[in-house]
């Protein structure tokens, strides 16, 4: 597997791709007003072509705060997964976004990934994460 420290540096071989393809819970880091870090259990997708990991959520969510609290240029978050030995980290700056085109493109790749549709929220939002590093080990 890739452990590339920049997505600039070339698209990441097909074992990183086929791990973030794989059912794996993941976890989001955001960073409370005080600097901590909140660390929390989610379902990630990663869009390598466009750039993008997706984490939907409700909009009341402490993450989704976190996130609104950074302002407009975004807050910087990471998304990671581990399964043994193998894991990875995609990093970059997030936004919440609350269109109905992004938050059901978001359900679908949930859905693909993930085996399942999530349950209903009418409170759903989307955090798109615009990946600037990744990182790994196989």
């Amino acid at each position: 597997m890739d452990s590339t420290n920049s997505a600039n540096t070339g698209t990441p071989d097909e074992s990183y791709l086929a791990f973030w393809r794989e059912r794996h819970l993941c976890t989001l880091t955001t960073l409370r007003r005080d600097g901590s870090p909140h660390v929390v259990p989610v379902g990630v997708t990663w869009d390598p072509e466009a750039g993008l990991a997706r984490v939907i959520t409700s909009s009341t969510s402490a993450k989704a705060a976190h996130v609104r609290a950074a302002g407009p240029e975004g807050a910087r978050v990471a998304v990671c997964q581990v399964d043994g030995r193998r894991w990875a980290t995609l990093e970059g700056r997030a936004r919440v976004r609350t269109e109905p085109e992004r938050v059901a493109e978001a359900e679908r790749r949930y859905t693909e990934r993930y085996g399942r549709v999530p349950r209903e929220n009418p409170a759903r939002v989307v955090i798109e994460i615009e990946v600037g590093r990744r990182l790994g080990h196989g």
